[in-house]
C-alpha cells in the first residue's frame, strides 16, 4: 500500500477541544434575545378521532405567548420522501406520542403548564399493532387517502402496507425442486433506539421573512427542503445554522418538533427553542424498525444453495415520512440474500403502517435485521446438511465476477479472504470447553454517493481555511478533510482552520450517512486541494512574470524548476493583494462499484442454569482500502460493535398496545463497559478502493452482522437457537428446557 506524510496516521478531530471544552454550541446552547420555550402536547391514544380541543384555559395563563393546533397551521403533511406526517394532528391520531397542540411560554416549566390544562375530547378507534396482523383485510385502514400524499409510492390497492417490492432471478420453483432438503425459518427483530447523547433540539428565529434555524441535522440542506415545502417558504429564505451534533446514528434528520417550532415562532414574534425530554425520545422518536423475516432456502448436501426465498414485513409504524426514501425495504431485501451464490431467488419486502411509534435510519437502516436473518439462517442451513457453518460460507460466498442476489456484480471481492482472517485470528478449529461456543456471521456493504462542496482559501496572514457545507454527527469528517488538504498542500494539520457554512452558500450537499462521508470528502477535498494548487500557481504567474508550466508548489513555497528561484505562498499573496482560493466539487451519485466486508466472531459462555449469555471475546475482521485516520476509523468499529451488542443482547423499545413501556434509561438498557468483552479487530487493508486514496466505507458494516454472530454462538454453546431479538436469558432459559 502507498505511504503518505499525513493520510493513514493518527489525527485528532478539529472540533474535538471545543466539544470537551464545552465552548462548542449545540443547538439547544443558541440563545436569542427574547427567546422563549415551546413544548408539544401528546397522544394518549394509539388510535382516535380528534373531536374537540379546547385551548382556552393555557391561553389565558401568564407567561404563555401562543398555544397552536392543526387549525392554525393547515399546512402539510410533512416528511422527507413521502410526506404522510401531519405538523399537528389533524382530526385524528395515528400512534401513542402524536402530537396534537402545541405551546410557547417565557419558560419550559409554563409551557408545559399549558399544555396540562388543554382539553381534547377524543373518540377512541380500532387499533393495530402487529406487523402481520396489520396487512390482514380485517385490520383498520390507517391512511386511506395515502395516494394523495406527495411522494407516495404506487400501490394497486390502498392498504396499510404502504410499500411493496421483489427482487428475483432464475427459477425459484425448480431450484427448490432440485433440493437435497428444504430449511424455512421465521425470525423476529425488534425495535433500537439510537440512544444518543443529545436529544432532538431546533430553535427558530423569523426575521424579515427570513427562517433562521439551529437544529441537530446531520443532512441541513435534506432537512430544510423538507421543512420549507411544509410551511410554504421557499428554499432561500430557510437558512439552516452550523450546530454541533451530539450523536445521530441516523434519527435526527426530520427532527418532528421543526415545523412546529416555526409556527410558535411566526405566531409570536419571538425566537423559539425546543428541546425533547428523553421521554419524547423514546415515545415519539424513529427508532429502527423492527421486523418479521420469513426465510425458506434449498439446499444439495454438497452445500450448494438451489433457492432461497426471503419475505421482509417491515413495521413502520404509524407514518413513513421520517426515512430519507420513506422506506428501508432496499436495504432488507439486499441484506436477506448475504454476500452469496444464488441462481434461483425471490426477495420480498413490505413496508407496513401500525398505530405504533414511526420508525425511521439508524445506522445501516434495514440491514441488522436482514443480516441477522441471513446469518442466523445460513447456520441452520450448514447444521441441517451436517457441514460446519465457515465451510458453508467459503463454498458460498461471492468471488470474482459472481453475481449477488441481487444480482449486481462487484469489483475485488474479499469476502472469501475475510471469512479465512477471522478463522485464523479467532483459532475456529480450537475445541472449547463445556458451555462456552463461537458463532461468525458476515455482511458486506458498498458505500453510497452524494454531493459536496469545499472550497481551500490561502490568505495573507498564512491561515489555510476550509470552507464546507458539512454538519459532522461526530463521525470525524472534519478531520478527514483536514488530512486530505494537508497530505495534497504538504503543510500541516493543525495549521488549517474551518468556516462552516449555513445552507445557500451552495445549490446541495448531501451531508453524512450512507456510509457515504469518507467517500465523497476524501475526493472532495482532494479536488480542492488541487484546484488550490493551480490557484496559486497561476497567481504566480500573473503576478511575477514566471512561466505558470515550470512551478511547482514545495511544501510552503512555490518553486521554479528552470532555475533556483522560490517565494513563500504567504509573500506571493501579499505581493498579489488577493488569495489563493481552491473549489471542490463531487457529484458521485449510486454505490460503487466496490464493496467490502465485515466477518465478526463471538465467543460466549452460557450459564445452563439460568440462561445467561456471557460475552467473553469478540473479533471482526475487515476488508478495507486506505484507512484515512486510524482512530476514527478504529472509533467507527468499536462504535458500531458496541451497539450491535445492545441489539442483540439487551436492546428493545417495548410496546404493549401500543405504549412505549420502556422510556427510560432505567428500562431501556443499552450496554456499559462492564458487558464489552476483549475486543480485536484484524484490518486487511489493500490498493482496492474508490477515489484518489482507493477507500472504503467503515461506517455501517461494524454493527451490522453482531447480533447473529452471538446468536451463532449461543447455539453453539448450548444448543440453543433465539431467532428474535434480543437474546435474553429468560429466551434462552425457555428455549433450553423446552
Amino acid at each position: 500500500m502507498t505511504t503518505y506524510r499525513v493520510i493513514g496516521k493518527p489525527l485528532g478531530r478539529p472540533d474535538g477541544v471545543d466539544k470537551v471544552t464545552g465552548t462548542g454550541r449545540y443547538s439547544a446552547d443558541h440563545s436569542l434575545p427574547g427567546m422563549i420555550w415551546g413544548k408539544s402536547l401528546h397522544s394518549p391514544y394509539p388510535h382516535a378521532r380528534i373531536l374537540k380541543i379546547d385551548t382556552s384555559a393555557a391561553k389565558a395563563l401568564p407567561g404563555v405567548h401562543a398555544v397552536i393546533t392543526a387549525d392554525d397551521i393547515r399546512f402539510g403533511p410533512w416528511g422527507r420522501a413521502i410526506k404522510d406526517v401531519p405538523v399537528l394532528a389533524q382530526d385524528r391520531v395515528r400512534f401513542i406520542g402524536e402530537r396534537v397542540a402545541a405551546a410557547a411560554a417565557d419558560d419550559e416549566d409554563i409551557a408545559q403548564a399549558a399544555l396540562d390544562l388543554i382539553d381534547v375530547e377524543y373518540e377512541e378507534l380500532p387499533a393495530v399493532f402487529d406487523t402481520l396482523e396489520a396487512i390482514e383485510d380485517s385490520a383498520p385502514l390507517l391512511h386511506p387517502d395515502y395516494p394523495s400524499y406527495m411522494g407516495a409510492r404506487s400501490v394497486e390497492k390502498v392498504s396499510n402496507a404502504y410499500s411493496s417490492a421483489v427482487n428475483e432471478k432464475g427459477d425459484i420453483e425448480a431450484g427448490f425442486a432440485e433440493a437435497g432438503i428444504v430449511v424455512a425459518n421465521t425470525y423476529t427483530l425488534s425495535r433500537q433506539h439510537h440512544a444518543y447523547l443529545e436529544t432532538q433540539s431546533v430553535a427558530i428565529n423569523i426575521e424579515d421573512d427570513v427562517v433562521q434555524v439551529w437544529t441537530c441535522s446531520k443532512a441541513p440542506y435534506d432537512t430544510r427542503n423538507a421543512l420549507s415545502i411544509a410551511i410554504e417558504v421557499p428554499d432561500e429564505n430557510v437558512i439552516f445554522n452550523h450546530s454541533y451534533i451530539g450523536g445521530d446514528f441516523g434519527g435526527k434528520a426530520t427532527p418532528a418538533n421543526l415545523p412546529i417550532c416555526y409556527f410558535l415562532a411566526k405566531a409570536t414574534g419571538r425566537p423559539v427553542l425546543m428541546v425533547n425530554e428523553y421521554i419524547e425520545e423514546f415515545m415519539s422518536g424513529n427508532p429502527r424498525h423492527s421486523a418479521v423475516i420469513k426465510m425458506k432456502t434449498g439446499v444439495k448436501k454438497d452445500g450448494t444453495i438451489t433457492a432461497h426465498h426471503a419475505q421482509a414485513f417491515v413495521n413502520s409504524g404509524a407514518y413513513a415520512g421520517y426515512k430519507p426514501l420513506g422506506i428501508i425495504g432496499g436495504a432488507v431485501r439486499s441484506a436477506c440474500g448475504g454476500p452469496y451464490k444464488m441462481t434461483n431467488v425471490r426477495l420480498e419486502s413490505s413496508e407496513i403502517y401500525t398505530n405504533t411509534v414511526p420508525c425511521g435510519h439508524m445506522r445501516s437502516p434495514g440491514e441488522p435485521q436482514g443480516v441477522f436473518a441471513i446469518e442466523s439462517h445460513i447456520d441452520e442451513v450448514a447444521r441441517a446438511i451436517g457441514m460446519d457453518p465457515l465451510e458453508f460460507r467459503l463454498r458460498n460466498v461471492v468471488r470474482g465476477g459472481d453475481e449477488n442476489p441481487m444480482g449486481q456484480v462487484h469489483h475485488d471481492l474479499r469476502g472469501h479472504e475475510t471469512l479465512l482472517a477471522a478463522a485464523e485470528a479467532v483459532g475456529y478449529q480450537q475445541t472449547r470447553r463445556p458451555n462456552v461456543g463461537i458463532g461468525l456471521a458476515m455482511c458486506d456493504r458498498a458505500p453510497v454517493g452524494g454531493e459536496g462542496t469545499m472550497t481551500v482559501t490561502l490568505d495573507a496572514e498564512g491561515t489555510v481555511t476550509i470552507g464546507t457545507a458539512i454538519f459532522d454527527q461526530g463521525t470525524g469528517t472534519y478531520a478527514t478533510q483536514r488530512q486530505v488538504v494537508a497530505e495534497e498542500l504538504g503543510i500541516e494539520p493543525d495549521s488549517i482552520r474551518f468556516e462552516y457554512w449555513p445552507t445557500g452558500r451552495v445549490g446541495n450537499d448531501a451531508g453524512v450517512g450512507g456510509m457515504r462521508a469518507t467517500r465523497v470528502n476524501s475526493i472532495l477535498a482532494y479536488e480542492a486541494a488541487q484546484d488550490t494548487k493551480r490557484a496559486l500557481l497561476t497567481l504566480a504567474a500573473e503576478t511575477l512574470g514566471w512561466p505558470e508550466d515550470k512551478l511547482v508548489l514545495r511544501g510552503n513555497e512555490v518553486r521554479r524548476t528552470d532555475q533556483e528561484e522560490a517565494i513563500t505562498w504567504t509573500e506571493l499573496i501579499v505581493k498579489a493583494g488577493k488569495p489563493a482560493i481552491g473549489n471542490g466539487h463531487v457529484n458521485e451519485q449510486g454505490r460503487t462499484e466496490m464493496t467490502c466486508f465485515a466477518v465478526q466472531v463471538a465467543e460466549v459462555e452460557v450459564d445452563p442454569e439460568t440462561g445467561e449469555v456471557k460475552l467473553l471475546n469478540f473479533t471482526t475482521v475487515h476488508d478495507t482500502g486506505q484507512i484515512i485516520n486510524p482512530i476514527g476509523h478504529q472509533g467507527q468499529i468499536n462504535g458500531g460493535l458496541v451497539q450491535g451488542i445492545g441489539y442483540a443482547l439487551m436492546e428493545e423499545l417495548r410496546l404493549e398496545d401500543g405504549h412505549v413501556t420502556t422510556l427510560s434509561f432505567g428500562d431501556y438498557k443499552i450496554p456499559t463497559i462492564r458487558d464489552i468483552p476483549p475486543l480485536k479487530t484484524v484490518i486487511l487493508g489493500s490498493d482496492s478502493g474508490v477515489g484518489p486514496y482507493h477507500i472504503k466505507g467503515i461506517g455501517e458494516t461494524p454493527n451490522t452482522p453482531t447480533a447473529a454472530a452471538i446468536a451463532n454462538a449461543v447455539e453453539a454453546a448450548c444448543g440453543v437457537r433465539i431467532r428474535d431479538l434480543p437474546i435474553t436469558s429468560e429466551k434462552v432459559y425457555r428455549a433450553a428446557r423446552s
